[in-house]
């Protein structure tokens, strides 16, 4: 709830409230527990808090639960019951419903969100792709040439044939670029067919998400612009690199304001642990980078998991507004955890931290806000105010009848397919293949007149070897005979000679 005078009440603990300061909501934010503790409904009332001050909202609906901000509250008895006890109607509570923006990659359940392959870039793009380090160079290399070459990197297909056409040209461009190894060409491109079949296709396009599409105002409240991450979730790497890459769009896209009373835009990164896992180190100085600078743009974010020790120290610190849901400490790896989570608050002389922290029941936190200095207050054990909006899911109808009403659903619902790289580049492709089958062509021709040749002046050989054989067998044969006549005729002779001088 935001009631004007520069507070928002998030949470209560006994008689006290726990307010937010809207000036240090872009100062970020962490939201842990453990699964089943209230994560998500402190999320909600967050996002409620924010709509209610005018600032828009972007959040990833993981379980499908958040959609019910849509839709009026008051429909658990146990939200009601706590309603009365803390006496919130006097502080301004009222069941209501808030203004809904419906995304979804698939295009299904929200209006579709698309990115160009350009956009992403090469190091999400990588990322994405799951590339090592060599593989992730040749893809930097092959955006470098589609810059050069001006061939615009849209969607797919866009990719595929740049690369198709970076391969077949290596060595003209391996001079001025680099080596393009045919071989890390192939892991890419498998890598893109993977991707393709987990929804890659659908994501890649135009038209491209406008972040001022996301900086919507209906009647004085925000739009919570939700994104149906139930499906995405199966491919982890697809939700964290889209995430990432709209961050570094709205850093890119936004103009300085420096410290403002309240944000332009606060982002909820659900299961924000996923974005870390096995990332490389220029992808986490990235995500520093954007977290530090993105402030001064005058948007907030909330990282959601499980424990602190799920984010890199380098971002953790500079995370100032802290909300601890309950965690269980059933192994050695959990007690640490829950004793690191314990000590990233400023103590409490009230009450042991470390102790709280695992007998937290379900809706109850750990809140220590930034004051108006920039410091953070001391730890507080309270209870996360319920969500002004319904609490689950909002009823399939209901959510079709706002799809089939929204602008932006009839804007992004078609696909728009120009003339870019694969359209410029596939006649030189075809035509360089049909010139390297000619070539192959002449080649066999060569080598079959060669081949012939060979076995000809084979032929020639053995026939002129065969003719020189028998004139061999000739001359033995003659030269036999002629031994076997002399045999024979000689002593005739000889006898003939020998009678004749004895008879004179």
């Amino acid at each position: 709830m935001y009631d004007n005078q520069n507070r928002a009440l998030i949470a209560i603990s006994g008689h006290q409230d726990i307010c937010l300061i809207p000036g240090m909501a872009n100062r970020h934010g962490l939201i842990t527990g453990a699964t089943g503790t209230g994560k998500t409904v402190t999320l909600q009332t967050l996002a409620e808090t924010f709509s209610s001050m005018g600032v828009p909202v972007f959040a990833a609906d993981i379980k499908g639960d958040l959609s019910g901000v849509a839709g009026r509250g008051g429909n658990k008895e146990s939200v009601q019951k706590r309603v009365r006890e803390y006496g919130l109607p006097d502080k301004g509570f009222s069941f209501q419903a808030f203004p809904v923006q419906f995304w979804d990659m698939f295009g299904e359940q929200g209006a579709p969100v698309r990115a160009t392959i350009a956009g992403m870039g090469s190091l999400l793009l990588g990322r994405l792709l799951a590339l090592n380090e060599t593989q992730s160079g040749v893809l930097t290399l092959v955006f470098k040439i589609a810059e050069d070459e001006r061939l615009e990197l849209i969607d797919l297909k866009d990719m595929r044939s740049c690369l198709e056409y970076a391969a077949a040209n290596s060595a003209k461009y391996g001079i001025k670029y680099g080596n393009i190894s045919t071989a890390s060409i192939g892991a890419i491109q498998r890598n893109l067919l993977t991707l393709e079949q987990e929804g890659g296709d659908n994501f890649f396009g135009e038209p491209s998400l406008k972040i001022e599409d996301l900086l919507r105002s209906e009647e004085g409240k925000g739009v919570i612009n939700i994104l149906a991450a139930d499906r995405i979730m199966n491919s982890p790497k697809l939700y964290t690199s889209f995430l990432l890459w709209l961050l570094s769009r709205l850093y890119d896209t936004l103009p300085e304001v420096g410290d403002r009373e309240k944000p332009v835009l606060v982002f909820f990164f659900d299961e924000a642990h996923l974005l870390f896992k096995d990332a490389p180190k220029v992808l986490l100085e990235k995500v520093e980078q954007v977290v530090r600078l993105i402030r001064s743009k005058g948007v907030g974010i909330f990282f959601i998991s499980q424990v602190p020790s799920d984010i890199p120290d380098t971002v953790l610190g500079q995370l100032g507004n802290r909300v601890q849901h309950a965690l269980r400490a059933y192994t050695p790896k959990n007690q640490k955890a829950l004793k690191a989570a314990a000590q990233s608050f400023r103590a409490n002389p009230g009450f042991d931290t470390e102790k709280a922290v695992s007998g937290l029941v379900t809706g109850e936190c750990l809140v220590s806000f930034l004051n108006a200095d920039g410091a953070p207050a001391p730890v507080e054990r309270a209870f996360i105010l319920p969500p002004e909006g319904q609490i689950g899911p909002l009823d399939q109808k209901t959510r079709l009848h706002m799809l089939q009403n929204s602008l932006l659903f009839r804007y992004y619902a078609e696909s728009r397919d120009r003339v870019t790289a694969h359209e410029k580049l596939t006649p030189k492709l075809e035509a360089e293949h049909k010139a390297r089958e000619q070539a192959a062509q002449s080649k066999s021709v060569s080598a079959a007149e060669k081949a012939a040749a060979k076995i000809q002046r084979e032929q020639e050989k053995a026939a002129e070897a065969q003719k020189k054989q028998a004139e061999r067998q000739s001359r033995k044969t003659s030269t036999f005979l002629g031994s076997i006549f002399r045999s024979i005729i000689t002593p005739i002779i000889r006898k003939f000679i020998l009678d004749l001088f004895r008879r004179r």
